[in-house]
């Protein structure tokens, strides 16, 4: 059974500064239905139009947050996809996903506090789980099936089978939340320069979420992992 996750001694010597918000909760029911997380959602969606009201792609990059991963990204050639979310959301008016509560949770949390944040089926995940750096030489199985060579110098998650999570690819199908879950892993991948309070604020964000639709759901582990 998971209990804990560790970061690797390369993981700090390649990221110092960087951290590792980790919230892991057990006894939720994720199956499809209406919750006060759908209002949440629905009230979010306002208030982040109303919080970046008159500003344009090159405001957002100023963000504090976002500029932080700017920098991780752009060390890979690669954009943000949280950013692109927030910039489907504010400037082309659409709407957060709807998957599953215990996605949905976490997206809202994400785009709330922009902290790039993966959700896993912890039942799935096969300890020790650790957070390491890549070389260049692993492969990857994508979500959507897509095999990749992961590029060097990225973050990612293994557990005791494979490789779960890289942050410029996402993360594996088998550790991926279905209806059936109950017990679920939230990893956040945070680069240098954001504030540590806003990485607690948003596990905290993220736990008030689920208990909007699982308020009996028990903490098993929160904690920040520091570079």
């Amino acid at each position: 059974m998971l209990t804990q996750v560790t970061a690797t001694p390369a993981w700090r010597q390649a990221f110092p500064g960087a951290q590792i918000g980790l919230l892991l909760v057990s006894g939720a029911d994720n199956t499809h239905r209406s919750t006060p997380l759908d209002e949440h959602k629905s009230q979010l969606e306002t208030h982040l139009r109303q919080r970046y009201a008159g500003m344009q792609r090159a405001d957002l990059l100023e963000l504090e947050v976002l500029k932080a991963y700017r920098a991780y990204y752009k060390r890979f050639d690669k954009t943000y996809h949280v950013q692109l979310q927030l910039e489907s959301l504010v400037l082309a008016g659409k709407s957060l996903p709807a998957v599953s509560p215990l996605v949905d949770a976490c997206f809202a949390a994400e785009l709330d506090s922009l902290i790039l944040t993966a959700s896993h089926d912890a039942g799935r995940l096969q300890p020790p789980v650790s957070i390491d750096v890549s070389t260049g030489l692993e492969t990857f199985t994508q979500l959507n099936g897509t095999t990749r060579t992961l590029k060097a110098g990225d973050m990612i998650m293994r557990d005791a089978e494979q490789l779960v999570c890289s942050v410029l690819y996402g993360q594996e199908p088998r550790s991926a939340i279905s209806a059936a879950t109950t017990s679920a892993l939230y990893v956040s991948y945070v680069p240098a320069g954001v504030p540590q309070p806003a990485v607690q604020a948003h596990l905290d964000r993220l736990l008030s979420n689920i208990r909007l639709f699982a308020p009996w759901v028990d903490v098993i582990y929160q904690t920040i992992l520091n570079g």
